[in-house]
C-alpha cells in the first residue's frame, strides 16, 4: 500500500469507522491516535487528545466558533478547519505555541516548503559542523556525528528562515527529529534521560528528509473545508485577546494535576535551539507563564497557602479544598522529597477557577464546554478533579456539568507510590 493511501481525512476517518460517538469517547484522553492522522502527528506530544475524536465532536454538534484555551500543539484547531467550522485559541507555553503556529501553515503551499526544505539540506551538507558550540545536555544526547548533521541543519535553516510559512515549516520539520536522533533517553514530550539508551536511533539528514516528504504529502492530501483558525499565545487566566460572548463550545485538556513539568517537557528542544541553557533558565521562560500544575511552579517562598485558600473564586471548594491541602502539608513530611503538592493543588485550582470565569466571559449563553481532564492522588491523597472543576464552572456562571469516565489510570503498574485508583474522562459543562 502506498504511502498516500494510508493518509485519511477526520471526516474519512469516521466515515470508514462509522462508531457512534459514545464509542469513540475512548480515544480523547490520548495523543496516540494522532500518531498516522495527517498534520496532527508532525510533532509528537504525549500531553494531548485525539484529533479524531475533536472531529467527531464537532462534526456531531456543528457549533458555530469554538474555543481551546489550551491549544498545546493545535489538535483542536486543525480538526475544527477541517471540519469547516471557526476556530480560536491560545496558549502559553513559548515554544509548543510555535509548534502550533507551524502546524497551522499545512494550509501553505507544500511545493514552495518542499523546494526551501531541500535547500536547507543541501545547504546543510555543504557546512561545516560545529558540535562543540552546545551546552552539556546537548552533548550527551547525540553522538558527534549526530550533533554535527543536526547543527548543520540548523545553521542552514538560521541562513534561510525569513518568517515564512515555508521556512516555518522546515523549523518545524528539524523540531520534529530531534528525538527520533538521539541516542538517549528522549520519548517524545517526556523528560530527557542522558544515561538511558535507545537502540534504533535515525541519522539526522535522512530523517529530516523523511520529515519533510512526509509533511508535504499531508500538506497535500489534507482537505480544508473552513476558515483559517486564530491563534495567539495567551494566558487562558486572563484570555486577554478574546473577544466576549463569542464562541458556543470549548474543547479543551487543560494541564492535570500530577506534577508533570510542561517546561522540562520540551527542555531538549529549547536547549538544541539556544532559548534555554540550563535547568534553571525555564522558570523565567516558560513556567512563570503557565498554570500551575508542579510543584516547581510553588516553591514555600512564593506562595502564601492560606491566602490562596481564602480566594473568594475558591469559595464552591473551599473547605473540601482546604481539608485536602492540609492532609497533603502532613502527607508530605513523611516523605523524602517533601513536595510541596499541597501548595500545588490549592494554587491548580485558583488558577482554573479564574479559566472558568474567563470562559464565562468569552462564551455565549447558552454554551457548551467540554475538558478531558484526570483525577489526582499525590501521596495517596485523593483529590476530585472533575467534581471540583463542574463546581468552580458552575460558580462562574455555567449551568451544569456532567462527567463521563473515559478509563481507568493507576491499574496497570507495580511501582507506584500509591494504588489510589484514578480515572481520565471528559468533564461536560452546559450554560
Amino acid at each position: 500500500m502506498s504511502a498516500l493511501a494510508l493518509l485519511e481525512t477526520p471526516t474519512e476517518v469516521l466515515a470508514r469507522t462509522k462508531a457512534p460517538l459514545k464509542s469513540r469517547a475512548s480515544l480523547s484522553g490520548s495523543f496516540a491516535d494522532n500518531r498516522h492522522a495527517p498534520v496532527h502527528r508532525w510533532f509528537r506530544y504525549s500531553a494531548g487528545y485525539s484529533g479524531t475524536w475533536a472531529s467527531s465532536v464537532l462534526l456531531d454538534m456543528l457549533p458555530e466558533r469554538v474555543f481551546d484555551p489550551f491549544v498545546g500543539v493545535g489538535t483542536t484547531l486543525i480538526s475544527a478547519e477541517q471540519s469547516g467550522i471557526e476556530a480560536w485559541g491560545i496558549d502559553a507555553h513559548p515554544f509548543v505555541s510555535k509548534v502550533t503556529r507551524a502546524k497551522l501553515a499545512y494550509r501553505s503551499d507544500p511545493r514552495k516548503f518542499y523546494s526551501i526544505a531541500q535547500d536547507i539540506l543541501s545547504f546543510a551538507l555543504e557546512l561545516a559542523p560545529n558540535p562543540c558550540r552546545y551546552p552539556k545536555l546537548i552533548q550527551d544526547c547525540y553522538t558527534e556525528d549526530s550533533l554535527g548533521e543536526l547543527d548543520c541543519l540548523r545553521t542552514a535553516l538560521s541562513q534561510i528562515e525569513d518568517g515564512s510559512d515555508a521556512t516555518t515549516l522546515a523549523w518545524l520539520a528539524l523540531a520534529t527529529i530531534l528525538r527520533p536522533t538521539s541516542h538517549a533517553g528522549t520519548a517524545n514530550s517526556q523528560y530527557v534521560l542522558p544515561k538511558h539508551k535507545k537502540v534504533n536511533v535515525k541519522r539526522p539528514f535522512a530523517a529530516y528528509d523523511e520529515t519533510v516528504n512526509m509533511m508535504r504529502s499531508d500538506m497535500i492530501t489534507s482537505s480544508v473545508a473552513g476558515p483559517e483558525a486564530v491563534f495567539h499565545v495567551d494566558d487562558a487566566r486572563l484570555c486577554k485577546s478574546v473577544p466576549s460572548q463569542h464562541f458556543d463550545l470549548v474543547i479543551t485538556s487543560p494541564p492535570y494535576p500530577n506534577n508533570y513539568d510542561y517546561a522540562d517537557a520540551t527542555r531538549l528542544e529549547m536547549t538544541f535551539f539556544g532559548e534555554v541553557e540550563r535547568w534553571r533558565d525555564l522558570h523565567a521562560t516558560v513556567r512563570c507563564h503557565l498554570l500551575r500544575s508542579c510543584t516547581q511552579q510553588v516553591p514555600e517562598r512564593e506562595v502564601d497557602l492560606n491566602l490562596v485558600l481564602s480566594r473568594p473564586e475558591l469559595t464552591p471548594i473551599a473547605d473540601d479544598l482546604s481539608e485536602v491541602c492540609m492532609r497533603l502539608g502532613e502527607e508530605r513530611l513523611n516523605h523524602g522529597g517533601k513536595k510541596n503538592y499541597h501548595n500545588m493543588i490549592a494554587c491548580y485550582f485558583l488558577d482554573l477557577a479564574m479559566v472558568w470565569i474567563e470562559l464565562r466571559r468569552v462564551c455565549k449563553s447558552p454554551s457548551s464546554a467540554c475538558f478531558v481532564i484526570g483525577d489526582s492522588a499525590p501521596y495517596g491523597v485523593y483529590v476530585p478533579v472533575p467534581d471540583w472543576l463542574g463546581r468552580l464552572a458552575c460558580a462562574a456562571g455555567f449551568k451544569s456539568f456532567r462527567f463521563e469516565k473515559i478509563r481507568d489510570r493507576n491499574i496497570k503498574w507495580k511501582n507506584r507510590k500509591h494504588r489510589v485508583p484514578l480515572c481520565e474522562g471528559r468533564l461536560w459543562v452546559e450554560g
